[in-house]
């Protein structure tokens, strides 16, 4: 029988660098997708600790560079051909 991850996850102490780095991380699924999970303890006006969470995609898709001819005739530095 194949154990159904979704909507389930871990964290793990992490490694801080700095103060701004997570004091957790680690991975889930949520709706089928595979998310990266950081989590930071916090301390509330009140006193009271907690934990705030991030959740990122796993699979980030880049925007494409536009892509130039070398002879296109278009200098970068001119003005615009229209």
């Amino acid at each position: 029988m194949e154990y159904d991850n979704n909507n389930t996850g871990a964290l793990f102490k992490a490694d801080k660098k700095s103060e701004r780095h997570p004091d957790y991380n680690g991975s889930c699924e949520i709706n089928g997708m595979e998310m990266w999970m950081s989590a930071w303890i916090k301390t509330s006006n009140k006193g009271q600790k907690f934990m705030s969470f991030s959740f990122n995609p796993k699979e980030v898709q880049a925007a494409p560079k536009p892509v130039q001819s070398p002879n296109s005739g278009f200098d970068e530095e001119d003005d615009i051909p229209f």
